[in-house]
């Protein structure tokens, strides 16, 4: 594909040379130190009761402190900004400044652009989460003195995996709007409608139309369950629900399911910790409809751009 290439590494020392990008990076990076730093004090001064099955170097990533959230909830919070500030210009802001039809003007092809932008886009956030990681990791090292053990590791790749395509779903969206929209501000501010109503909104709605649909009635348990798996069903419609159910399961081996558990669903079961494997089992729906949601989004993008007109 002619141009991929130069297009991936202009993209990328744009990312990192951009100021939106310095500071949602220092904005995290505190986050993630706050939180860190709480949750290994907590860790340290009961780090026998902490955990009863050792896994107790995750746990800097999942405990708050009461005062601050973990920083997975941070990375859920803060995460979708990110995306947005890398795309809501991506498309509409090469039209502004007239460069877009220059550069098709060369030996590079209409859908090298967008390939490019989105792969550099997703390295980029690739880079910053994993250096955050490493420095939470180390500073956790230090304070709580207990080393991972190889299924820590391994959790905590894959939770990064996890968290990577969590800010590329907001990243796709934000090239899709900045695709539609002339406007720079415009897809700004549709990219916030967006992780407004998905942040704050849609379980107030799942909530109600549960509800509506199957009110709780004292004298029959069997509506509170259809409520609630209603309410969750609809709320899963939200990337921010699938990746605070898939980090959690990932990163909490004692996490076997959601929502209300019969009490026949427990007969037999073994008080212990899932191996990796069964936890990826556990949110393999979870994981395939934020992979889907991404794909769905770029893959709309990159339909809309490969057929819009572009003049001089």
């Amino acid at each position: 594909m002619p141009g991929l290439l130069a297009v991936f590494r202009k993209e990328m020392a744009d990312n990192f040379a951009s100021r939106r990008f310095l500071i949602m990076f220092a904005l995290i990076m505190l986050a993630g130190l706050s939180a860190t730093y709480t949750a290994a004090q907590s860790i340290r001064s009961s780090v026998s009761e902490s955990d009863p099955w050792g896994f107790v170097f995750l746990r800097l990533f999942t405990v708050s402190s009461g005062t601050l959230p973990s920083f997975v909830a941070f990375v859920g919070f803060l995460g979708p900004l990110v995306g947005l500030a890398m795309g809501f210009d991506a498309i509409n802001g090469e039209y502004a400044r007239g460069t877009l039809s220059r550069v098709l003007s060369n030996p590079i092809y209409r859908d090298s652009v967008i390939n490019g932008k989105f792969l550099a886009g997703v390295a980029t956030i690739t880079t910053m989460l994993v250096a955050i990681a490493l420095v939470l990791a180390g500073l956790g090292l230090r304070m709580i003195g207990i080393p991972p053990t190889p299924d820590e590791i391994y959790r905590l790749v894959f939770f990064l995996f996890i968290a990577v395509i969590y800010v590329a779903f907001w990243m796709s969206l934000a090239i899709l709007f900045s695709i539609l929209f002339r406007q720079s501000a415009t897809s700004a501010l549709a990219g916030i409608a967006f992780w407004i109503f998905f942040t704050f909104f849609i379980s107030m709605i799942a909530a109600t139309l549960a509800q509506a649909l199957f009110p709780v009635n004292q004298q029959d348990p069997q509506t509170l369950v259809d409520n609630t798996n209603f309410a969750m069903a609809v709320a899963r419609i939200s990337p921010m629900t699938l990746y605070q159910e898939t980090a959690t399961t990932i990163l909490d081996p004692s996490t076997r399911a959601f929502g209300l558990v019969k009490l026949t669903e427990l007969i037999g079961m073994v008080a212990s910790p899932l191996p990796l494997g069964q936890s990826l089992l556990v949110v393999w729906p979870q994981l395939v409809a934020l992979v889907s949601e991404t794909l769905i989004c770029f893959g709309i993008s990159y339909a809309r751009f490969m057929r819009q007109e572009i003049r001089a």
